[in-house]
């Protein structure tokens, strides 16, 4: 049996003015006519049931899990009492599994906010996971990479194969773009993902050799709610976990690791270029959500309630709320999250 866990406690800032503290990017129809949470969700339901579906989130976004999910059970709703990272978010998670599933019982850990367009491929790849994990891997799943990207993570896969993947070398910090190009001519080199299966007593077991100071406070947490119930107030315990991706936590640390290679149109949409890279072009390279006229201008984003004129303007993002337009470059546009730092610095809430 295959259980879900669905990260979904991130803001998004990289697309605002559309993302907001209380409306981030998972709960946006950025891509389709449903949220990013719905169709993750939605991807799931040939191998996983909803009812062993959960979804892993901060206090303040529980209520829109609801909202998106509604078929989703209140109680497979996993609360974080604030963000923390994935490492102590999937270790409160999987203590929290724990006490529904038995420990050979398999994990698919996914983000809330990806896009996979090939489900047939996802669902085949799931499976072969599914098979590593038996054998008590640790599996993650690396994208063969489409250019040398410097925005992701690298998976290194060793020369021993395992079952539908291979065992992991190393883990590799975002590069430059030379060592990008080094990577993809290597040929065993893959974007990482941020997906994982498991076993729910590998991933406990991983926890308490590999991260003994994070495992003694999710210890405390257990004898919490052994004591005081599922629903007792744990922020002062969670405050003191170390606020690290479980990539470094676990993973890198890991000696039973597998990737599997994977091609099945993935991005993380990790901004309005790559949201723009998804959608439908015009015969200028333009994507634009709005009435428009253009002239000699080309390779744009722009989305908006109004008519939009534009004359010799190239590689824009042009996007307009209520309150708030957005003029950036669209090879600059990843700094949107430090126009979002600098409102935050200004206590400017309303636009946030």
């Amino acid at each position: 049996m295959l259980t879900a866990l669905i990260m979904a406690g991130g803001s998004g800032t990289r697309f605002w003015p559309l993302s907001r503290e209380k409306q981030p990017k998972q709960y946006l129809k950025i891509v389709s006519d449903k949220s990013m949470i719905r169709m993750t969700l939605d991807r799931l339901d040939p191998i996983v049931k909803c009812s062993d579906a959960f979804v892993v989130t901060s206090a303040m976004q529980s209520v829109l899990v609801s909202r998106e999910l509604p078929e989703l059970p209140a109680e497979n709703i996993i609360v974080e009492p604030f963000g923390m990272n994935t490492a102590p978010a999937i270790a409160l998670s999987s203590i929290y599994l724990r006490r529904k599933y038995e420990g050979d019982d398999i994990v698919v850990v996914l983000p809330s906010d990806h896009v996979i367009k090939d489900l047939d491929a996802f669902n085949a790849s799931l499976r072969s996971a599914e098979a590593l994990a038996r054998e008590g891997y640790l599996v993650t799943f690396g994208v063969k990479p489409e250019y040398p990207a410097t925005g992701y993570g690298y998976i290194e896969a060793g020369g021993k194969k395992l079952g539908g993947g291979f065992e992991v070398a190393s883990f590799k910090e975002k590069p430059d773009h030379d060592t990008a190009e080094k990577f993809c001519r290597k040929g065993n080199f893959y974007w990482n993902s941020g997906m994982f299966v498991w076993r729910l007593d590998a991933i406990l077991e991983a926890y308490r050799k590999l991260a003994p100071d994070l495992n003694e406070i999710l210890a405390e947490i257990s004898a919490k709610w052994d004591r005081d119930g599922i629903l007792a107030d744990i922020s002062e315990l969670y405050s003191k976990m170390p606020k690290i991706p479980v990539d470094i936590g676990i993973m890198e640390k890991s000696e039973r690791r597998a990737v599997i290679p994977v091609d099945y149109g993935w991005s993380d949409v990790g901004g309005w270029r790559a949201l723009m890279d998804l959608k439908p072009h015009d015969s200028d390279g333009n994507v634009m959500e709005c009435d428009c006229e253009t002239i000699n201008s080309h390779s744009n984003f722009v989305k908006t309630d109004k008519l939009v004129a534009l004359i010799d303007v190239y590689n824009l993002v042009i996007v307009e709320t209520d309150d708030v337009l957005l003029v950036a470059n669209k090879d600059s546009s990843e700094k949107v999250r430090d126009i979002v730092r600098r409102l935050q610095g200004k206590g400017l809430k309303k636009c946030l």
